[in-house]
């Protein structure tokens, strides 16, 4: 990449947001990929879809995530939003359902995900 941080706009329903990336191979290839679009899952306090992006897991990856971090989820080859617990969470962490690539955060307040639904539909693209 070229040192700009790129960013992408996230919209679902009524819902728009934008994230910040980091520089890795993951986030090459969903930019690659993008505009996206595919339909909600609820996991708890994520909202995940199927992206077709096939990446392999990242030795940065992690299971226990922070809210409004992003992350590509290589088993499900999945765009995953976190913002908040899910049902693999202990105490007050969020934790994915196995290890996920980091792909960046929210910017703003990533809990305005929490009036997301199951199967509406939800799309990526690029912003800067």
């Amino acid at each position: 990449m070229d040192g700009m941080t790129k960013k992408i706009r996230i919209g679902v329903g009524s819902i728009t947001a934008e994230a910040e990336l980091h520089d890795t191979s993951t986030v090459i290839l969903l930019w690659e990929a993008l505009p996206v679009e595919g339909f909600a899952n609820r996991w708890g306090d994520e909202v995940y879809f199927k992206i077709p992006v096939d990446a392999e897991l990242e030795k940065e990856a992690r299971e226990v995530v922070h809210e409004g971090e992003v992350g590509y989820w290589p088993m499900g080859q999945a765009f995953c939003i976190f913002f908040g617990p899910t049902p693999a969470s202990r105490g007050d962490e969020i934790r994915a359902y196995s290890p996920v690539n980091i792909l960046g955060r929210i910017v703003g307040d990533a809990t305005v995900f929490k009036d997301v639904t199951e199967g509406e539909p939800i799309t990526i693209d690029k912003v800067a």
